[in-house]
């Protein structure tokens, strides 16, 4: 299970719109395996050096996608980031595009909500919202 805090969240969603906006759309949700399929706003979940979203809006030359870590998964805070990617996301790095229309109808139906949560099995990602006090 990997979680995400709705705060980053938002702003990772928010500055894939500015980037798009700013360098003329978005880029292939499928990571160029299907060019001119679905070029709409999203997210990937990437798992490689720790797990974390980042937005498709295209970049400018030189530029770096806004990313947000894990909190169970992020290099520079948990030591253990990499058996813990391993375990639960596989040992190969991969990508999981989330279309930001399904990710932000999600959001809304739980405006207390402070973090997503992302589980993953053999088959199947789920996505939820939770509420941490």
């Amino acid at each position: 299970m990997f979680t995400f805090s709705v705060i980053e969240v938002r702003a990772v969603i928010a500055r894939g719109r500015s980037d798009a906006e700013a360098n003329g759309g978005f880029r292939n949700p499928h990571y160029g395996l299907l060019p001119g399929k679905g070029e709409r706003l999203g997210l990937w979940i990437v798992g490689d050096e720790g797990v974390y979203l980042l937005s498709n809006g295209k970049l400018a030359e030189g530029h770096k996608a806004l990313v947000a870590y894990a909190e169970e998964c992020d290099p520079k805070t948990n030591p253990d980031y990499w058996h813990y990617k391993r375990r639960y996301f596989g040992g190969d790095d991969g990508i999981v595009f989330i279309a930001g229309e399904s990710l932000e109808a999600m959001l809304s139906t739980n405006p207390e909500a402070t973090h997503l949560r992302a589980e993953f099995t053999p088959e199947t990602m789920q996505l939820s919202v939770i509420t941490r006090s």
